[in-house]
């Protein structure tokens, strides 16, 4: 067998510096290291895709980026969520429950 390397491949240096960040971090290396390196390939592919892409409308690199790295929704989104699955939680139930004053609160946050 030929001990050919992947073009995407960190470097022994990023590798040990995952490890070490592992361990102050008190996780698990190797699942550690896994997460980071998957994270490290996701984003160097996706920048090589920003390379190629066109930067004419309707699609730009940005346009991609934010597609493909999508924030997380906010506190206050999820709670707006949670507090609807509760609400039809709840009514499936037959229970009753106004939540009214809980979703003027969150709206406001």
């Amino acid at each position: 067998m030929t001990n050919q390397q992947h073009p995407i491949t960190p470097s022994p240096d990023q590798v040990d510096q995952w490890f070490d960040d592992a361990v102050r971090l008190n996780n698990t290396p190797k699942y550690y290291i896994a997460r980071q390196a998957a994270q490290w390939g996701a984003d160097l592919e996706l920048e090589g895709c920003c390379k190629w892409l066109p930067k004419l409308p309707p699609w730009s690199a940005e346009d991609l980026r934010k597609h493909r790295r999508p924030n997380p929704p906010s506190l206050k989104k999820q709670a707006l969520h949670d507090l609807e699955a509760l609400e039809k939680d709840l009514k499936r139930n037959g229970m009753g429950f106004g939540a009214a004053t809980i979703r003027r609160a969150l709206e406001q946050l």
